[in-house]
């Protein structure tokens, strides 16, 4: 009988040999999933943090001023300016694609479609001092705005940039009352407009809040 109780105690020793690691393993993972689970609301807040994003209320001013002038929301401008540079906040302020300024127009869109240099995705090659005139780009019918009467339309001045955004978003039909119709004519994007939206719906729903902080 001897021998059948040294088998059994072997066998259990080499099962608990065996299965050691696999207890431990899955203890360690426990600890690890319960400090990633903690973590969580943390990181919720970080995202809604990121995500909310506070409109600077030294900006509310201009995108009033061009809302009256343009009949297009202020909170839509100030979501599109969430979306395209989280503020003026992203250096620098020029796209790989060569989108340009605060509010991202490409050069064609600014100066005008009918200038001879665009074509594809309108880049074009206008000359600089071009892109700012506002001579010019009334010849070929763009949406580039001198808002500070400086005698520059500049997609790198945020007023300018601003007003030239809604003149944009208005003739999309923002100021009619269109505006997925606007948002999408601004960046032919279904998601682009699921995001600016978003920031839109925000925004209309804390106007009180936002308006009442921009006053203090």
């Amino acid at each position: 009988m001897k021998p059948k109780k040294n088998r059994s105690f072997k066998t259990k020793l080499w099962m608990i040999v065996l299965l050691l690691p696999v207890t431990v393993t899955i203890y360690i993972l426990g600890i690890i999933g319960w400090q990633e689970l903690q973590k969580i609301p943390e990181s919720i807040n970080f995202l809604k943090q990121d995500s909310t994003m506070d409109v600077p209320k030294e900006y509310i001013t201009i995108y009033q001023d061009a809302e009256e002038v343009y009949g297009v929301p202020w909170t839509l401008l100030a979501a599109h300016h969430r979306i395209e540079t989280k503020f003026s906040t992203m250096e620098p302020l020029l796209s790989p694609v060569g989108a340009e300024g605060h509010m991202q127009f490409m050069p064609c869109t600014f100066v005008g479609w009918s200038h001879p240099s665009c074509g594809g995705l309108g880049q074009g090659d206008i000359p600089e001092e071009d892109k700012v005139n506002p001579a010019i780009i009334k010849e070929y019918g763009g949406y580039g705005v001198d808002a500070n009467e400086d005698g520059k339309a500049d997609p790198f001045d945020l007023e300018d940039a601003i007003f030239s955004a809604a003149n944009y978003l208005a003739a999309g039909g923002a100021a009619d009352g269109e505006i997925e119709k606007a948002i999408f004519n601004y960046n032919h994007s279904d998601q682009y407009v699921e995001d600016v939206l978003h920031f839109y719906n925000l925004y209309e729903s804390q106007l009180e809040g936002i308006q009442a902080a921009s006053t203090k």
